[in-house]
């Protein structure tokens, strides 16, 4: 492997093939590769008709242990009927497989689409998953997951922000100056350990799909320990704050259908959406040797990027210094 070449770039169609069909299953045709860009996800069918989503885990990202609990966690949730996507097991009851150096499972594939969040029956419906979800995932903590910490995700993502050659002399000032000033009021508007449960981790639209309000949870590469609120605070889009508090009843509504909300939790949605874009900027440069990230988000090495990313972090700091959450 020469050293520009990314190691998923040895994956090629034929040792896709290759791996999903050395654990018994044939597939009539190539996979059709889906969007991901942490891992590496594709869809086929087997000689059966039956569908199927097979995904390529990223090299040295998780260890096996912390994809294995991942596993029985959704093996846990499908048990307890909760929507959710278990991963195939083989008859040595083993979830996570290699192949060339790869490590991947296989899941049944869902179909469906995102949920409308203007729609009510639809937030009702989002509630009701998060709630089932969480009213499992509240049994017992994970062990070798990750625990979400304000304090170590702000040194993280300063440090590989600030570690390239991204932003120019007063941008990097900037940057500094603001992440300097956010890192004691997330600390400040954290949580307390005994409110961490297991979480999905990462509820946007593209992980939820369904129809006529059914929906199921997918992807689940960043559950972890966190608040319970870090399930829900991503439904509430809304901009005024009558439509967000409509929003927030039909969730809540639909959630305590099946567990209890502790409402303070609203008041840690500004630092959880703070950790979001700290976070996602520094996830994006430190993936920037995989050649899938400067193709799929070019902008990101434009000054106008960073301007706007600073610009939306002064933003936070004044929506955690004014504290518009309520219960």
């Amino acid at each position: 492997m020469t050293a520009n070449l990314h190691p998923f770039d040895t994956l090629s169609p034929q040792r896709i093939v290759a791996a999903v069909e050395s654990l018994g299953l044939m597939l009539p045709g190539e996979p059709f590769a889906l969007n991901s860009y942490e891992n590496r996800v594709f869809q086929f069918r087997d000689d059966e008709g039956r569908r199927w989503v097979a995904k390529f885990y990223r090299p040295q990202r998780w260890s096996d242990a912390q994809i294995r609990e991942e596993h029985a966690f959704l093996q846990e949730l499908a048990d307890a009927a909760v929507p959710v996507a278990a991963p195939w097991r083989d008859d040595a009851g083993e979830t996570l497989h290699t192949h060339a150096g790869f490590r991947f499972a296989l899941f049944p594939q869902v179909v469906g689409q995102a949920p409308e969040l203007e729609n009510p029956e639809h937030l009702f419906a989002l509630g009701e998953l998060i709630g089932r979800l969480h009213a499992v995932s509240s049994r017992r903590p994970f062990v070798e997951r990750p625990t979400l910490n304000p304090a170590e995700r702000v040194a993280y993502s300063r440090e590989q922000v600030l570690a390239g050659a991204w932003l120019n002399r007063r941008q990097r000032q900037a940057y500094l100056r603001i992440s300097e000033a956010l890192e004691p009021l997330l600390v400040a508007h954290a949580w307390p350990a005994r409110s961490l449960i297991r979480v999905h981790g990462d509820c946007h639209l593209g992980n939820i799909l369904g129809r006529d309000a059914e929906f199921t949870l997918v992807d689940f590469d960043d559950c972890g320990m966190a608040p319970a609120v870090q399930d829900l605070w991503m439904m509430l889009t809304a901009q005024s704050d009558p439509e967000w508090r409509a929003q927030l009843s039909e969730l809540l509504e639909g959630y305590e259908q099946y567990h209890d909300f502790d409402r303070r939790e609203l008041e840690w949605i500004e630092t959880l959406r703070t950790l979001r874009l700290m976070r996602h900027s520094a996830w994006l440069v430190a993936r920037w040797a995989d050649p899938a990230f400067p193709r799929a988000f070019p902008w990101v090495a434009s000054e106008d990027y960073w301007d706007q990313h600073i610009r939306t972090l002064e933003q936070q700091r004044l929506a955690l210094e004014g504290g518009r959450w309520l219960a």
